[in-house]
């Protein structure tokens, strides 16, 4: 049975790229968000890498990546002057804190960055409900004090699961590409969000939890039946360095990564990713369109690999694939519409109650096709 931990259970959303207005997204241990190309799918993943990067105090770098306020922002500064957003957790240890939610607002500031203002904290504690407020703080010392130790305890909660959730998008497969180079053999600690050190990774995983290792090579074998075994040595005129060399089944022929198929290597980082060990694991995982180049049998071991390790780890998926819904529960299944005439984005929440007699005859993905669930062109 898993042990309680500090879940993601809601969130509402307004100014942030194409959400112009507030929208509300429930989460699940698993969940798919699904839509057309331009529906803002791909924002959503946006959003949580960028409350990575406030957690890691380099949210001034997000907004330079992203281009500047301006392109963050709901049809830039001149439309919209900020992005608000509450996060609601349940922590599933009922003998104390029961719901943490966590408000803040991220405001435009010229000439073109943003900042972010102090964060509200709502408690749900033994059926009471406190607010933390560190923009309010009470006059008398003491209660001040005491009123920082609860907030600096309640941030230091959401802090950690913010700081360990990860995105990933392993969709740069280029020869160009950090997955298919080598890389520096002691950048190990945590895969990274294009699979840049998965040789390293994998050496590290090899070395200090083999039998994680034998896990995830017993996988890829399973749908790459020709893959023997990975080659993770350092290399020969430099040990600082590793690459993603292997071997084919029953020969000693040496690989390397560039004669990996994209799918396959995809297949690989997604492999590595959902089966690594818990001391590694992120606390969320989200992944941008996981299915890419991935044969059918593929995406069904994808979703297997899903199953496996969501009572563990919450995993977020946004995609463009029919097959891989067949593999969900309606009710882990969010819609992402552009509304045309008001121009953004909303979120609809499947329901398998109302799908019921419609899945008597149809899978999602025949439903999804059919433009019965929404979320089309």
């Amino acid at each position: 049975m898993a042990k309680p931990r500090i879940k993601l259970k809601r969130m509402t959303l307004k100014g942030f790229k194409s959400f112009g207005e507030k929208q509300t997204l429930e989460f699940k241990d698993e969940t798919l968000l699904i839509g057309a190309n331009g529906s803002g799918k791909s924002n959503i993943i946006s959003f949580f890498n960028m409350l990575n990067y406030m957690n890691e105090t380099e949210f001034n770098s997000y907004v330079e990546q992203q281009g500047g306020a301006n392109i963050i922002l709901y049809y830039s500064a001149k439309k919209t002057q900020f992005i608000e957003f509450e996060i609601e957790f349940e922590t599933g240890n009922k003998s104390k804190l029961e719901n943490i939610t966590y408000l803040a607002k991220v405001s435009y500031k010229l000439p073109d960055n943003l900042f972010i203002a102090k964060p509200i904290y709502i408690i749900e504690q033994d059926g009471k409900v406190n607010t933390l407020d560190i923009n309010k703080l009470p006059v008398d010392e003491a209660e001040k004090s005491s009123l920082r130790k609860d907030f600096s305890d309640v941030a230091k909660n959401i802090d950690m699961l913010i700081h360990n959730w990860r995105v990933f998008q392993f969709s740069d497969t280029s020869k160009e590409s950090r997955i298919r180079q080598a890389g520096y053999i002691m950048d190990n600690k945590g895969l990274k969000s294009e699979g840049g050190n998965l040789a390293a990774f994998l050496y590290s995983i090899k070395q200090k939890e083999p039998q994680y290792y034998d896990r995830i090579v017993n996988q890829i074998r399973a749908i790459f039946p020709q893959f023997g075994d990975f080659e993770l040595q350092p290399l020969r005129l430099n040990e600082n360095m590793i690459m993603l060399n292997w071997y084919e089944t029953n020969s000693d022929y040496l690989f390397g990564p560039h004669q990996l198929s994209d799918g396959t290597l995809r297949f690989i980082a997604l492999t590595t990713l959902l089966l690594q060990p818990e001391e590694t694991r992120p606390s969320v995982i989200f992944i941008d369109e996981p299915e890419l180049g991935l044969h059918p049998a593929a995406i069904t071991a994808l979703a297997g690999m899903v199953h496996t390790i969501s009572p563990y780890c919450q995993v977020f998926l946004a995609t463009q694939s029919a097959q891989l819904l067949n593999h969900f529960k309606p009710d882990s299944i969010k819609v992402v519409e552009r509304d045309r005439q008001k121009k953004y984005s909303v979120i609809k929440q499947l329901s398998e109650k109302e799908l019921r007699v419609w899945l008597k005859k149809y899978t999602l993905a025949e439903l999804w096709d059919k433009n019965v669930l929404g979320g089309r062109p």
